[in-house]
C-alpha cells in the first residue's frame, strides 16, 4: 500500500533519539514527523525529512560503518564539511555518502534562512557511527555511545575462566 506524506502536513519537531541529543546548540535539528504520525515504519530504507535552522549543526561529524546516506536538498542552502573539505549545497543537490572514513559528514545551515533535505539512509538492522572529531562509536539502534580510546583486545579480563565455570556450579 502506498502512504502519501502531504507537504501541507509536515509537522517538524526537534530531533530527540535521547533526551541529550539535539538539546544543545548549536546542534538543534528538526524532523517531520507526518510519517511518525501515519504508521510509516520503513524495514530496510530509512528516510526523515530535516530542517536545519540558521547557525545550527546537522548532528556532529559522523560517518557509518555498515550504512550508506543520502541527502537531497530539497531547499536552502548549508555547508556541508567532508574529509575533502568545506563545500556548500543547495536545493536540488544529491550529495551521497559512501559507508566508512571516506564517507564522513556533517551540515551546518550557514544562512539566514531554514534548508530541509531529504535523509535516506540503508538500514540492515544496525549499525556503527563513528565520531572522528570526539573518539566515538555509537552502536545502532540501540544507542550505546563508548570512548574508542577504550578499545581493549578480546581476551581482556577473561583469564579468571574457570572461576565462573565453578561460581555456576560446573565441576571443573
Amino acid at each position: 500500500m502506498a502512504t502519501i506524506l502531504k507537504s501541507n502536513q509536515r509537522e517538524f519537531k526537534e530531533e530527540a533519539f535521547k533526551e541529550e541529543k539535539n538539546k544543545v546548540d548549536p546542534f538543534r535539528l528538526f524532523t517531520d514527523i507526518s510519517r511518525e504520525r501515519k504508521g510509516v515504519n520503513p524495514k530496510q530504507l530509512n528516510f526523515d525529512l530535516r530542517q536545519l535552522n540558521p547557525s545550527q549543526y546537522a548532528f556532529t561529524y559522523h560517518f557509518h560503518r555498515h550504512a550508506e546516506e543520502l541527502f537531497l536538498m530539497l531547499s536552502g542552502s548549508a555547508t556541508l564539511r567532508t574529509p575533502a573539505g568545506l563545500e556548500t549545497v543547495s536545493a536540488g543537490d544529491l550529495i551521497f555518502f559512501e559507508m566508512g572514513e571516506t564517507g564522513a559528514h556533517q551540515l551546518y545551515n550557514h544562512t539566514s534562512e531554514p534548508c530541509t533535505y531529504l535523509d535516506v539512509r540503508a538500514f540492515i538492522g544496525f549499525d556503527v557511527c563513528e565520531y572522528p572529531d570526539s573518539g566515538k562509536i555509537n552502536i545502532l539502534p540501540t544507542d550505546e555511545i563508548f570512548r574508542k580510546d577504550a578499545q581493549v583486545s578480546y581476551f581482556d579480563r577473561e583469564e579468571n575462566v574457570r572461576d565462573k565455570w565453578k561460581e555456576a556450579g560446573a565441576k571443573i
